[in-house]
Formats: structure tokens, sequence, C-alpha cells
């Protein structure tokens, strides 16, 4: 069960909760590749190129942007995609440019070309998103994408009604420093080694995931365009520091992470406390959106009913 600080919430809120701790307990191996019944695809023309794109719920409801990380792709948020259509949210996720099924989006597609990918690409290609639709948006980041939505909301905050910082990096400058484990070695490594200890931890399964998840892993990974994953890891080697343009936000802000993520809780509480955020933990590793989906839903639906609701 997760834990919370700043994002209190009433009974009804307690018993979504309850309820959302025994469905995470009862989740199936679905096959990830297949969105949900609720869910439309569809392409989105970013300044990289052309975006991969679902959305769920109705058209006229708050609208909500849930942004994977490298590697990742708008699946890891299947479950959200269903709790957040059916609480009256517009539901909306994108693959990254390079990533997965927009690998084919990136740096020399731009006007004029640019040679690789870089921070301002990222947040150009979100902050369009962003103003294609229903603004102000409750808005989600994992991991390097929190970088990423992090700085658009600095920047454009009449963007954002609320921001949901899922196991982002939570270090500035050479982030790698103090990930489990590798921090150490970080230092000395180059992005290119670091990339190919992420990929065989990702192809062996070093995490344990089920067989159904790893078939959808392993397929993502063939997809996903290797120099986008190389240039992506080499900038969080060089990972801004968001807190000074968020500490006095006007919208709410959380900090999501599983007590077993890369980064020790310890820096993840600090970071929390920089940005003046609440923080939810779980039971889980990096990707609480896969393995308590629920549960994070739960906490996203309680910080969205305490933001301004959009108009």
């Amino acid at each position: 069960m997760a834990h919370l600080t700043d994002v209190q919430q009433d009974g009804a809120g307690a018993a979504r909760r309850r309820a959302a701790v025994a469905a995470d307990r009862l989740l199936p191996d679905i096959d990830w590749s297949v969105p949900p019944d609720c869910a439309t695809p569809w392409r989105f023309a970013a300044p990289s190129g052309s975006l991969a794109a679902l959305s769920a719920g109705p058209l006229d409801g708050p609208r909500v942007v849930l942004v994977p990380g490298v590697t990742g792709s708008k699946e890891d948020f299947h479950f959200q995609l269903i709790d957040l259509a059916d609480a009256g949210y517009r539901v909306e996720s994108f693959d990254l440019a390079g990533q997965y099924e927009s690998s084919d989006a990136g740096p020399e597609r731009l006007s004029p070309p640019r040679r690789s990918y870089d921070y301002r690409l990222f947040e150009d290609d979100l902050e369009a998103f962003l103003e294609h639709g229903a603004t102000p948006v409750h808005l989600l980041g994992h991991s390097f994408a929190g970088i990423v939505a992090a700085r658009v909301a600095a920047r454009r905050p009449e963007l954002v009604a609320s921001l949901s910082l899922l196991s982002t990096p939570p270090l500035a400058g050479q982030a790698f420093r103090g990930v489990r484990g590798l921090g150490p070695l970080s230092r000395v490594l180059p992005a290119s080694a670091i990339t190919l200890a992420m990929r065989w931890s990702l192809e062996a399964n070093v995490q344990g995931v089920p067989p159904a998840r790893q078939r959808f892993v392993e397929q993502r990974l063939a997809r996903t365009r290797p120099a986008a994953f190389r240039q992506i890891i080499a900038l969080m080697r060089h990972t801004p520091a968001v807190g000074p343009g968020l500490r006095r936000s006007p919208f709410p802000i959380s900090v999501a992470v599983g007590a077993r993520d890369v980064w020790p809780l310890t820096l993840h509480r600090r970071f929390a406390r920089e940005l003046g955020a609440s923080i939810a933990v779980y039971r889980t590793g990096h990707s609480p959106c896969e393995t308590a989906p629920h549960e994070l839903g739960a906490d996203l639906l309680a910080l969205f009913e305490k933001a301004r609701t959009p108009v």
C-alpha cells in the first residue's frame, strides 16, 4: 500500500485506495501490446515527426497527459487509461521520439534538422502535444520524461493543472551517480556502456516481470531506435536542476516512486522537499504504473481533486 504525506484523502478517497490495493493484488499478466478496449490509437504530428498516441475517456473531460520514459511507451499506462477514463477524465499518452512506435521521429526531421536528440527536442514535442488540446492538463512524466515534464511545466505553468513526477531522477547533474549498484562506476563509464548495461538488464529480465510483459518489453526494445536510447542516457549524465523553476508553481506537485526504485528513497524524499511536493511511495520498483497501477490511479485522482479543476 502507498503512504502519502501531503496528498490527503477523505473517506471516499480512502475507500478508493483500499479497492485499488485489492485490485493490484490480482493483476493479470496481460498482452501489453494490445491497448485497452476504451483506448483509441492515433498519430500526433510533433516537431520531431509523427508520434504514436493513445486516448481514452470523454472528449469533454478534464485532460490528463501521461508521458513514458526511455525504452517505455504509452502502453505502460494501460490501467491508468482505464481507471482515469472511468472517472471522467480525457486521458492521453504518446511514445517519445525514437521510442517504440515513434521510432521514426528524430532530430533529422526538425526544421532546421539537428544531429542528435536533446532536451529541447523532447520539450518542444511535449509542449506541442499539450497545446494540441484543452489546457491546463494534469501532467505525469515517468523517469526521464519526468525531467522533460518538469522543465515544460516550469516554463509554461499556464499549461499545467497538476504535475506528477513518477520515478523521476532525483539528482541534478550526473544522475546515475545515485543509482543503486551502478553509482560509483557511472562516474567513469561512458553513456554507451550504461546503455548496454540497461539493455542487458531488460533483455535478461533482471526485474523478473511476468512472461507476457517480458515479451512486450523485448518487442518494444527491438523497435526503439538505438541512437535515441544512447543519446537519452547521455542527456541524463547532464540532468538539469528542476527545483528552482518549480518551487513556487501555482499547481500541486507529487513525487511518486517505488520503495525499490533504482534511486534510493532518501533521495526521492529530499527531491520532494526541494519541490514542495507531496510524495507517494509504493512497494514496487521503478515502474509503479505497471506494478501498482490502480494504487497510482487512486493517488492521481486525489491529486487532481486537490488541483484547480480545468473549466
